[in-house]
Formats: structure tokens, C-alpha cells, sequence
């Protein structure tokens, strides 16, 4: 049953990328190109999400149990570090560059767009770098 869950949560998570813009790399890029012909409409997207996820981690927060009956499993972490910050200006660039972040891959990839495909294969070359790097070659 929560496999299924899971299934509709991410189809309709997919959904939302797709209608919203989110997964077409040239309207992010439009987005982030604040010194050019920068496109907001994304901007009303993200607080929207924001919105949602805040009400939604509020009321996670007062649970002990998911609505499945699931031990909760918010995140503990409090504090700025190195990893933090790097992982963040990596992702930025990487999104920057591309337009793309792993959500709106993954559609791409389902929609059978080759662009989705390489970048998925270059996100996993770089986490299993970072674990090499991380852990040494034993």
C-alpha cells in the first residue's frame, strides 16, 4: 500500500513540474537570467510550494506517525556547515547551467528527452565522486 502511495505522490509531483514549467530547462533558464528577459512566473511557483511544504512540516511536526502509521522522519539537522554549503553552490550552479535540477530529470528522462538522461548520468558520476572522495578508495 504505501508503495502505492508513493507512485501517486511522485506521479503527481511529476504532474505539477510539467504544468508549472518547472521541467522545461528553457523557462528555468528564463527564470535565473535575472539581467536579461527574466521571466517570474516561476518565482509564484516556488512560493506556492513553499506555502504547501511549510503548512505541511507544521503539521508533520505535531505527528509521531505519517498518516500510513510510518514512524515520522523529519530532518534533525540545525546548523551551517562546509557540506552545506558547498552542496548548495554546487547545486545552484549545476541548476544554473542546465536548468535542470533531479525532480524535473526525471520527468525529462519519462518524457524520453535525452538532455534528462545526461544529466541524471552526470548527478551520479558526481555523488559517487563525493562518496570516493568522502570515504578514500578502500
Amino acid at each position: 500500500m504505501n508503495v502505492l502511495f508513493a507512485l501517486a505522490a511522485g506521479l503527481v509531483f511529476g504532474l505539477g513540474l510539467v504544468v508549472s514549467g518547472m521541467a522545461n530547462p528553457a523557462k528555468v533558464l528564463g527564470f535565473l537570467d535575472l539581467a536579461g528577459l527574466w521571466d517570474p512566473s516561476l518565482a509564484f511557483v516556488m512560493c506556492g510550494a513553499i506555502a504547501v511544504a511549510f503548512g505541511a512540516f507544521v503539521l508533520a511536526g505535531k505527528r509521531a506517525v505519517s498518516l500510513l502509521g510510518l514512524p515520522m522522519q523529519l530532518p534533525t539537522a540545525r546548523g551551517i556547515d562546509r557540506r552545506l554549503v558547498g552542496g548548495s553552490l554546487t547545486f545552484g550552479i549545476g541548476w544554473g547551467l542546465a536548468g535542470i535540477c533531479p525532480g524535473p530529470a526525471l520527468v525529462l528522462i519519462g518524457a524520453g528527452v535525452a538532455q534528462g538522461l545526461v544529466f541524471v548520468g552526470a548527478m551520479l558520476a558526481g555523488m559517487g565522486l563525493v562518496e570516493f572522495l568522502r570515504h578514500g578508495a578502500s
